[in-house]
This record gives structure tokens, C-alpha cells and sequence, in this order.
């Protein structure tokens, strides 16, 4: 038995559906892949497979991640890849195998990068405006929790965000807790455009990598 890590990019269309469904999408593609999956015993035998941390919905990343085991390692990297993709639909590439290095509690922030479309304004006013909301004393918006809906103040968290202009948009890029110990949606920003500035530009959002608790990054 090895255990292996599978990386890949989760774009497009792809970014839509839900963990629910990416769970059954990948252990389809590992049967039809002919992939040697470790399977435990007893009565519901089933394959070890699971995620680092789930991606949001609606979020599109070009490094997400999955650990399976195999039962042998008679399969190379390269064979691996290249069934998978074969399995898969475009949106979800696979372009690499590894062996895992951090376990994922380890996971601490996630970084992400949020472009946003302007309507009826510039990107230098929309840019500007951000900066100056940002500066308020407390952010709070309301955060779906497994207990319930509580009011949750995002400015403590947003220590670790830019706001720049980035050609005819705006470009945030920003480091929010993530993992076990606490998890920040980067959607709440937009949450939070719009219930103080009535703002709802297009916004394109890539989780651009994950890190433990001394700022390594995950491998």
C-alpha cells in the first residue's frame, strides 16, 4: 500500500460544482482510469480518497489536491496522469503525482486573488473606494456557521490584503485563515461590498495556494 498525492487544476465549469459532487467525479475517473486503489475491509469496503481542503463553490484554483492509496505502485507517475486526464473533463487537469509531504491539518491560510469588473466607474474609483472602506473600524458581515448565521467581523482578517488597479479592473490579493482551526470565505469581501458600498462587480476568484502555520507552503 502507498499513499500519493494527486494535483490538479480545478477551472472553467468545473469551478461550479459542488465537493459533493468532485468526490464522485474523481473516484469515477480513478475506476475508469483502471487506477490500483487500496480499498479497506470489512463489510462496506470502500477507497481511501480525500482532499486537502475543499475549494470553495465558485472559486477556480491551479493547484488543488487529493491523497488516494494504492495498492501496489506498479503504476508510474507519468501512467497516472495520463489515464486520469483521459478520465476526466477538461476543466479538471491532473498534472502531477506526488508523494505528500505536510499532512493537511498542517494547513493554516489559504491566498487568494479576486479581479473585479468595474460597472459604471473606473478602476481607479473603484480601486480607491475599496482602499477607503477598508480602513473602517470593523467589516461585519454575516457568516453561515455549522450552529447557525452569526455576525462576523472581516476586518481583523484583512491585515494581509492589497487592493490594486490592474488594467481596466481591480485586483485584490489577499491571505485568510483556513483549515481546521477557522476558515475565512473570500466571498465574504464581496459580501461585504455590497451591503456597504451597494457594489457588485464581476469578480473572478483563483485560490492561488495554501500554507501551514510558518508560511510553507503546501506540498
Amino acid at each position: 500500500m502507498k499513499v500519493v498525492r494527486i494535483w490538479f487544476r480545478k477551472t472553467g465549469a468545473a469551478r461550479y460544482i459542488s465537493h459533493l459532487d468532485l468526490n464522485r467525479c474523481m473516484s469515477r475517473a480513478m475506476h475508469k482510469a483502471n487506477i490500483p486503489l487500496w480499498y479497506t475491509q470489512g463489510f462496506n469496503p470502500h477507497a481511501f480518497l480525500t482532499f486537502a481542503l475543499p475549494l470553495p463553490l465558485g472559486i477556480r484554483s491551479e493547484r488543488e489536491c487529493m491523497d488516494l492509496k494504492l495498492d501496489d505502485d506498479v503504476i508510474s507517475r507519468e501512467e497516472m496522469i495520463s489515464r486520469l486526464n483521459t478520465a476526466l473533463p477538461k476543466d479538471l487537469a491532473v498534472f502531477d503525482v506526488t508523494e505528500p509531504v505536510r499532512k493537511p491539518g498542517q494547513i493554516a491560510t489559504a491566498s487568494y486573488r479576486i479581479l473585479l469588473e468595474p460597472e459604471n466607474t473606473s478602476a481607479d474609483e473603484l480601486c480607491s473606494q475599496i482602499r477607503d472602506f477598508f480602513q473602517a473600524p470593523e467589516i461585519v458581515v454575516p457568516k453561515h456557521t455549522k450552529s447557525g448565521i452569526i455576525d462576523f467581523d472581516l476586518k481583523p482578517y484583512l491585515n494581509q490584503t492589497s487592493v490594486s488597479v490592474k488594467g481596466d479592473g481591480v485586483e485584490m490579493e489577499t491571505l485568510l485563515p483556513a483549515g481546521s482551526n477557522g476558515n475565512v470565505n473570500p466571498m465574504l469581501i464581496l459580501d461585504a461590498l455590497k451591503k456597504y458600498l451597494n457594489l457588485e462587480p464581476y469578480a473572478d476568484i483563483e485560490r492561488t495556494g495554501l500554507y501551514d502555520n510558518t508560511g510553507k507552503i503546501f506540498e
